[in-house]
């Protein structure tokens, strides 16, 4: 079992097992949330690359944020989260029992705080999973000083593009398909709008653009109408003409500015358009503080590493991975993120798993009753004839 469970959950080369005979390497985000600043760069340069329309100005009452989650028309999402010294300890509380997972060790007392003496990269030795190293609990760094009273953890979140990734295995039309970078795209003239890979996501990122709600209306959306816009039969306005209500003609956008792809599922394409010409994705193109990094994803997966054993080796213990276990349910993401608290707190799933992952053992004990059916049966054949 253990072959098809890799192929319905664990690790594998998501584009070789597409049938793409072009050997790209695998292409994905690293978002380091501990140097975003929270200027939603990447929401503007994601929305004006791929024409998505805006979702609202207004804030949502929840510090600064006017988005608020993943969406059809929010494929970049700019967390922003506020912490009380109590949740920092907290955290860093949690990222010091992490190590015993195999994460990178944080220093002990004793330990320089860099390798290499002057000018050299922040290094931290790697235990073997299970081990926790003597005195690893804090070392010189800010959890020797007083905690700040308060910070914002801020995020960009975006879709994952799994490995395994459940909105494509549901999709009954092909709409969602594997590129060769291994990503997830959808084929909007394919979609039917059914709305399967919207109840199968785990992260809850995927969403059918509705277009027939918005800000204006008293309320927060992901896919709003433009007010004056569009056609709807049998609805006069005032001045005799049509009310802006979405009939969503073919004609959208470029001639009446009515918001496209309505009732169709959208999620980030990683900028497949970009990606076939050798470019950058917008987001991270756009980012200043390239919190948002792109490229091969096992070259990633190192920084990755690396940047996490800087940050334990500077006293931030709560420093973690999200997305780098290719043994997790999803079979490892293609956005990897740096997290400094837990993945709840950012909105993101401890245990992500995808809907295809339990189909082994749903066989096995499917043939297990089809074979007791079959004994009870011949059994009772068998006695009549007696």
């Amino acid at each position: 079992m253990g072959f098809w469970r890799n192929q319905l959950s664990g690790p594998t080369n998501p584009a070789a097992d597409a049938a793409w005979d072009r050997h790209e390497p695998r292409k994905g985000f690293f978002t380091d949330t501990s140097i975003c600043i929270g200027c939603k760069a990447c929401e503007v340069a994601c929305k004006e690359w791929n024409g998505i329309p805006e979702d609202g100005l207004d804030l949502l009452n929840q510090s600064y944020d006017n988005t608020g989650a993943l969406g059809a028309s929010t494929w970049r999402h700019v967390a922003f989260v506020e912490q009380s010294s109590e949740r920092i300890e907290q955290a860093r509380e949690s990222g010091r029992k992490l190590v015993s997972l195999g994460m990178p060790s944080v220093r002990s007392g004793n330990e320089p705080a860099l390798a290499g003496g002057a000018g050299g990269a922040a290094t931290a030795t790697l235990t073997a999973p299970g081990e926790v190293r003597q005195g690893a609990a804090a070392g010189p760094g800010p959890s020797d000083t007083t905690l700040p009273d308060v910070r914002w953890l801020m995020s960009s979140d975006v879709c994952k593009h799994c490995t395994h990734a459940a909105c494509l295995d549901v999709c009954p039309t092909g709409s969602l398909f594997r590129t060769e970078f291994g990503t997830v795209v959808v084929q909007d003239d394919v979609c039917n709008g059914c709305g399967y890979c919207v109840a199968a996501c785990p992260f809850g990122v995927i969403e059918r653009r509705r277009g027939d709600e918005g800000h204006e209306k008293g309320h927060q959306s992901h896919g709003i109408t433009i007010k004056g816009a569009g056609t709807e039969t049998g609805s006069p306005s005032r001045n005799g003409g049509d009310t802006g209500r979405h009939a969503n003609p073919p004609s959208y956008a470029s001639s009446n500015g009515e918001v496209k792809n309505v009732g169709i599922a959208q999620k980030c394409t990683l900028c497949y358009d970009r990606l076939g010409a050798g470019q950058t994705p917008a987001c991270a193109q756009a980012c200043p503080t390239t919190s948002i990094k792109f490229g091969d994803l096992d070259e990633l997966h190192d920084i990755a590493r690396k940047r996490v054993a800087e940050l334990h080796e500077l006293g931030y213990t709560e420093a973690r991975l999200y997305g780098v276990d290719d043994r997790d349910g999803v079979g490892g993401t293609g956005s990897t993120f740096l997290l400094l608290d837990e993945p709840e707190v950012y909105g993101l799933p401890p245990d992500p798993k995808v809907t295809t992952a339990d189909l082994p053992d749903m066989f096995k004990k499917a043939g297990f009753a089809g074979l007791t059916m079959l004994a009870v049966a011949a059994a009772s054949f068998i006695g009549r004839r007696k």
